[in-house]
């Protein structure tokens, strides 16, 4: 039985498994629900033990666990693999607008339907399908490469306790390549690798100015409006052709490469259909000179994400404000660093308050790029193997969003290969979130050819 028949043979088992899986509702962000995000990781453990890995367990951290599991190869000198995927889940409830309880997964002919499906559960559990097909194709007892699983428990709220284990158990882990399962590729019937995700900086600004809020027939025109002050300087972030105003922004950015560049214009995009699904937005816009898919894949950004102060009741109230809020973003690409642009915007809004008034910087959160080059032979590996099970060329993508990618590749100094199936229309973070069985099948037999691909390539393929 070759590959693909014993996937397609397997198919009502797996399924069956996912939705076993998918009806834990694992939602890292909701303190009441983590004892089910461990009661997820407890149920994976004994899943991949289940399936044959001798080692699969559950590694503790300062917040929700992770799980681990390995099997060895059978030669020596195999490539070390480790495939990274997450079990925690997007918080969901039936209010929301779902045709079904998000916890009660269904599969309507090839749909399953369910929070987590696409997102990452069902990309992760495939691997373990691809793996036990691999090895009855093959007839051998172990895998072709040395493969650990490492499935994380808190990606959904930024991964804070991710980095701490990864060095903690670096010696242990020591990948050759990182595979990736937590993306998406471009059509069902376009397969495509992701080569980089963005980062993120975020930061709350706060403008203050009198001790209270003023009559403006009293004081307009004599103070200074924090207000004023706030608009001046969100408008000022960007220059106008679209570029980023911060001292320094770009000066770490790294080029998209010409190859690249032509590989992302075969892909095709039609702009009129991806403003519609930008809630019918009105028209493109962005940094001069690169392209919309170059401009929320491959170019840093910056956003303002929310502008408050004063009255905003109904009816007038004549006031001078006492103070004014706004909330910004950053979206990073390599070799960008969060706290560089961070600072950056300091000395940004340092320069641009006016005298009278006071500005403080409250940093949120930071992510940090990851790319992949497209001429490593870890990605042509996940190239051949994807191109083998999906029967078409395949072509390259990138990510808008953030994740832990990068401190896998920094931590444990090995590149990144990202394989995986899922599709923006699976409904991700959304209602009614989905994956079709009929890709995860292909996700699975892509898996077991990729073992065999990098088995090929040798031990450590750089």
């Amino acid at each position: 039985m070759d590959v693909r028949e014993y996937a397609a043979a397997n198919a009502a088992e797996f399924s069956q498994a996912l939705r076993q899986w998918l009806a834990i509702p694992s939602v890292s962000a909701d303190p009441a629900r983590h004892a089910d995000v461990r009661r997820s990781a407890e149920w994976l453990a004994d899943y991949l033990g289940r399936t044959g890995f001798p080692v699969a367990e559950v590694w503790e951290t300062k917040g929700l666990p992770a799980v681990y599991a390995h099997w060895p190869a059978a030669g020596e000198n195999a490539p070390r693999v480790l495939v990274y995927g997450h079990h925690d889940v997007q918080p969901a409830d039936l209010a929301d607008g779902w045709d079904n309880p998000p916890f009660d997964p269904v599969q309507k002919g090839d749909l399953i339907y369910g929070r987590g499906a696409s997102d990452d559960k069902g990309q992760v559990l495939f691997h373990a399908l691809g793996l036990r097909a691999c090895l009855a194709a093959s007839g051998a007892t172990a895998p072709p490469v040395s493969l650990t699983m490492l499935i994380e428990g808190e990606e959904e709220v930024g991964s804070p306790n991710f980095a701490a284990l990864l060095r903690e158990r670096k010696d242990q882990l020591g990948p050759d390549v990182i595979v990736i399962s937590d993306t998406t590729m471009w059509a069902a019937d376009i397969p495509s690798i992701c080569t980089g995700m963005r980062g993120l900086a975020e930061a709350e600004i706060t403008v203050t100015g009198p001790s209270r809020d003023l009559h403006s027939g009293s004081f307009g025109g004599g103070v200074p409006n924090p207000v004023h002050a706030l608009a001046a300087l969100l408008a000022g972030l960007h220059d106008a052709d679209g570029r980023v105003r911060l001292p320094g922004f770009y000066d770490d950015v790294v080029p998209l490469p010409d190859q690249e560049r032509d590989l992302l214009a075969k892909l095709p995009f039609d702009e009129k259909e991806w403003l519609i699904d930008a809630g019918g937005s009105g028209a493109a816009c962005g940094e001069a000179g690169f392209t919309t898919l170059e401009r929320i894949w491959a170019r840093p950004t910056a956003e303002v994400n929310g502008v408050w102060g004063g009255h905003t009741g109904p009816g007038p109230k004549t006031i001078i404000p006492r103070e004014a809020h706004a909330k910004v973003s950053f979206r990073l690409v390599a070799d960008q660093e969060p706290a560089a642009v961070i600072a950056s915007l300091r000395d940004y809004v340092d320069s641009s308050t006016p005298n009278g008034l006071v500005a403080t910087l409250t940093p949120g959160n930071g992510v940090r790029p990851c790319r992949s080059a497209i001429d490593s032979p870890a990605v042509a590996a996940a190239r051949r193997a994807m191109e083998r099970a999906f029967g078409r060329p395949v072509l390259f993508t990138r990510e808008g969003g953030s994740g832990p990618e990068a401190d896998l590749a920094d931590i444990l100094a090995a590149p990144l290969a990202f394989v995986a199936v899922g599709l923006d229309a699976d409904r991700i973070h959304a209602p009614n979130e989905y994956v079709d069985l009929s890709r995860l099948l292909r996700g699975a037999e892509t898996a077991a050819y990729l073992w065999e691909e990098l088995a090929a390539a040798g031990a450590g393929p750089r």
